[in-house]
């Protein structure tokens, strides 16, 4: 396989704010799956639609994301999916803060895989305002082929017990796209993801990321220091899926009671 080592430590830096538009339209998208820490402070997960990635359409690939090439590697898999991450909170962002989110790939590594070669990529984003880092993410990165057989579709649905139950409703996925710029169509389009072997559209990454962070903060009354989280399995649109929480592992939950993603709150500098 082809050796990407030396897009290792290639960055890109973006600047927003943390305007009353960006507040309403996260709660508008998450509400009423939301830890609310008042005070005019950001809720958790509000940061993955903080200065995104804002390609020209010309700058698309035929999934809708941003072209490999430009920050990401030109890797030949042409199928990419959210793995898992770590997030860190040094300390809360505010209303009206201007934000700089500089993200730099950290690791790319080649495998082989009993479905085929893939390449596994991250990338760590600091997030900053006028005091310094307030938020530091390690984002995991998949690419791979479709499976030849496709991708099995939902099995007979179970009885879920969950704090909270939520409906994976195509308007979700639309609004989680939007606030987070997330151009990929295997969110909003059904026939390209079903050309990726999915059965139906698919819950974000993030989107499952966001909601266990929240029910952590929920359930301990303050954001957690530190949330490792990894994806074990597709979550699809149509469907209600529940976010449980036990002791500080958090899970996601399909409604044939496949755990989709799993998390685990932890104190900073651990491993």
């Amino acid at each position: 396989m082809e050796d990407f080592t030396d897009w290792i430590g290639r960055s890109a830096t973006r600047i927003d704010t943390l305007t009353q538009r960006l507040f309403d339209k996260y709660h508008a998208t998450m509400a009423p799956f939301l830890f609310e820490p008042g005070d005019r402070i950001a809720p958790p997960g509000l940061h993955f639609g903080l200065a995104p990635v804002t390609p020209e359409a010309e700058e698309t690939g035929p999934d809708g994301a941003e072209l490999k090439g430009l920050f990401l590697p030109p890797i030949a898999q042409p199928r990419r999916m959210w793995a898992g991450g770590s997030i860190e909170t040094l300390r809360p962002l505010r209303h009206g803060a201007l934000v700089i989110r500089t993200s730099t790939i950290t690791r790319i590594e080649a495998k082989q895989g009993s479905s085929g070669a893939m390449h596994l990529v991250s990338v760590e984003h600091d997030i900053a305002d006028g005091n310094g880092t307030a938020i530091r993410e390690r984002q995991d990165l998949v690419f791979r082929d479709p499976p030849a057989g496709g991708v099995p579709p939902l099995g007979p649905p179970q009885k879920i017990a969950a704090e909270w139950q939520v409906d994976a409703t195509p308007l979700l996925l639309f609004r989680f796209s939007a606030f987070t710029f997330n151009g990929h169509r295997i969110h909003y389009d059904l026939r390209h993801a079903q050309a990726e072997g999915y059965p139906d559209l698919l819950v974000h990454g993030p989107l499952q990321a966001a909601l266990m962070l929240n029910l952590a903060a929920d359930k301990l009354g303050y954001v957690p220091q530190r949330f490792d989280y990894r994806c074990l399995a597709p979550l699809f649109a149509g469907a209600r899926f529940g976010v449980t929480w036990d002791s500080g592992t958090l899970r996601v939950l399909r409604s044939d009671g496949v755990t989709t993603a799993e998390g685990q709150v932890r104190a900073r500098g651990t491993g």
